[in-house]
């Protein structure tokens, strides 16, 4: 897909360059990114490689100083408030009210976003079973596990059905059974249609989720591709005995799989 055509469902970015003011270096040095419709894409790299601040540009919260940039077909420069409406977010901590319950929480949202009290109502419910949290809809958030709020948090950008959505770091600070649990949300929310922007750390999560992965390394693309592309990369499939983990002995114990 040319970077020039940016239709609905994908994001589009060419050579943006972003310096926060006080720092010599730049926080993202001439990038690339072209998400096509229906895809999942993830934004690898280290603290500070830059996958935030990009998030930030393509979420109209930051400017970048040059470059382009358009989401669902929109520029972020000119069209910002057509790209909020277009979009879902899910930022690093859950944007959650611990003293409502679950239902009350999304149909808070999707009050706020115009539905009348009957739509909210079902869109709430709809939700709620999709991801697996229905029996719990009537508990408050100030009970849930860190898995279950970022569950929650997800299904609550989905709300306006966006055709784009963008996670920044999904599963950090979650352990291993809730990591896997938010991965097969994450992918639920692929597989109803959204295109999928994600930022993370884990080398895992980007092999088990993305179609496509962007390696940044202090704020430069240095490798794009999807996972066996950039896998072949480094040679020929090899088989590695190692010594269990403890994250393979916790996942036996609570599931009854191992990481690898």
């Amino acid at each position: 897909m040319d970077l020039q055509a940016n239709p609905r469902g994908s994001i589009c970015a060419r050579a943006v360059r972003k310096t926060y003011p006080g720092r010599e270096k730049p926080s993202l040095a001439g990038v690339d990114l072209l998400v096509d419709a229906g895809r999942v894409c993830a934004l690898l790299g280290a603290n500070g490689a830059g996958k935030t601040t990009l998030v930030r540009i393509l979420t109209t919260l930051t400017g970048q100083d040059s470059g382009t940039v358009s989401v669902n077909g929109w520029d972020v420069v000119r069209d910002p408030a057509r790209v909020r409406a277009s979009i879902g977010v899910v930022g690093q901590y859950a944007a959650l009210d611990e003293v409502l319950t679950a239902r009350e929480n999304l149909e808070l949202f999707a009050r706020l976003i115009g539905l009348s009290r009957a739509a909210a109502r079902s869109r709430a419910a709809e939700l709620l079973e999709q991801s697996g949290l229905g029996e719990y809809a009537g508990q408050r958030v100030s009970g849930f596990s860190g898995g279950m709020r970022r569950r929650l948090d997800l299904v609550t950008s989905m709300i306006t059905r966006p055709a784009v959505l963008l996670i920044d770091e999904p599963t950090t600070g979650l352990d291993p059974v809730a990591r896997r649990t938010i991965w097969a949300a994450v992918r639920s929310l692929a597989d109803h249609g959204s295109t999928v922007l994600l930022t993370t750390q884990y080398l895992e999560e980007a092999d088990e989720l993305a179609d496509d992965v962007v390696i940044l390394r202090e704020g430069t693309v240095v490798a794009t591709g999807t996972p066996s592309d950039l896998k072949a990369l480094v040679g020929e499939p090899r088989m590695e005995l190692r010594e269990p983990t403890l994250e393979d002995v916790y996942l036996h114990l609570h599931t009854g799989s191992t990481a690898a």
